[in-house]
């Protein structure tokens, strides 16, 4: 009974997330107009960030609410794998013809994005070498886990503050049309905060229910999050990005994408750290982890450099992979497989 009933939550909550990112989308585009920014600024960082303002409140939630930083961070991640291979792959399908890319989407938001999976990774790694934390079998055995504090949290929000940056330097070479319409700035960001309050309700659902499966299957929570928090949390991107290829914008659809992962991995996930001090990274699950994330990455670089464009034949290729990856985590997940060393032998384990 409380599996079903977790099951209804977790629906529920997506539903939730779904229609306040609804409403947080058309606030975040009526203000972009009053502002006069660009639409490759638009989508990488004005829509970008609302909508990935349920991954930014899934890392507070699970660190500051339920002490598992893990969870946010495997569900970051997790929705950073579907954004890559799911969204485009959806509105590559849908769209009336193959997505065209430009010379800004790939040479720099694609790129950008590259560097921020560095980033992190970078920071990870700092984390497991500088700050150490010792597993209960000693040294040599057990999960490489590392104290990732304030300090280090900064240094993907310093590269997250160079890619405003350079999306601030396109603001200025901008020449905006003029408004066809009176826009209320006022109303819009008080729509814009009541959005964001319906959200942060509808993350803690989803936050809840892989803790929940996590006890109750035996499993770690983190999988959970790759896959359960991951998907919920990514509706809003997903919507957002295969209307706008709908529409035939594959400007915006692919922007939102990449500007999304960028805020997720270099905001989202350090600002549990930011507001808690200090949480426990395990480098042993959050290395795989980034490596699939950097394949998925190279693949969407490599299909959208070629003429391009993203065509409906590498649109099914990228839905075949995730469908791959959601397998393998299932049976990560049930222990069928043991690919990911070092899994915490219970949920809600540290790190």
């Amino acid at each position: 009974m409380g599996a079903l009933l977790y099951a209804v939550v977790a629906i529920a909550a997506t539903a939730i997330i779904w229609k306040g990112s609804e409403l947080l989308e058309s606030s975040a585009e009526q203000l972009s107009r009053y502002y006069a920014l660009p639409e490759v600024v638009q989508g990488a960082v004005v829509v970008a960030v609302g909508s990935s303002f349920p991954e930014l409140s899934t890392t507070v939630l699970s660190t500051l609410v339920h002490g598992q930083f893990e969870l946010g961070v495997s569900a970051i991640v997790g929705s950073a794998i579907f954004n890559i291979l799911v969204i485009p792959g959806c509105a590559g399908l849908v769209a009336r013809e193959d997505l065209r890319a430009n010379r800004d989407l790939v040479y720099k938001e694609a790129q950008f994005y590259m560097l921020a999976v560095a980033i992190l990774l970078l920071t990870f790694s700092f984390a497991a070498i500088y700050h150490p934390v010792e597993t209960a079998g000693g040294s040599g055995r057990g999960p490489i886990l590392g104290e990732m504090n304030r300090a280090l949290a900064l240094i993907p929000v310093a590269g997250y503050g160079l890619y405003l940056f350079l999306q601030y330097e396109d603001t200025k070479d901008h020449d905006p049309p003029p408004l066809e319409e009176e826009i209320r700035p006022g109303r819009q960001w008080l729509l814009l905060l009541a959005s964001l309050a319906i959200i942060v309700v509808g993350v803690e659902g989803l936050v809840r229910a892989a803790i929940f499966y996590g006890e109750y299957f035996g499993t770690p929570s983190f999988l959970w999050g790759l896959t359960v928090v991951a998907a919920g949390t990514s509706v809003p991107d997903a919507f957002i990005s295969v209307r706008a290829a709908r529409d035939g914008n594959a400007t915006t659809c692919i922007a939102n994408v990449l500007g999304s992962n960028v805020f997720d991995l270099l905001v989202a996930i350090p600002a549990g750290v930011l507001i808690a001090g200090a949480a426990t990274v395990n480098y042993s699950i959050a290395g795989p982890m980034m490596g699939v994330l950097t394949l998925a990455t190279v693949v969407l670089f490599v299909m959208m450099r070629t003429g391009m464009a993203l065509t409906k034949r590498e649109a099914v290729v990228l839905l075949v992979l995730y469908a791959a990856f959601v397998t393998w985590i299932s049976l990560e997940t049930f222990a069928y497989v043991d690919w990911i060393p070092s899994l915490p032998p219970e949920p809600g384990s540290a790190g």
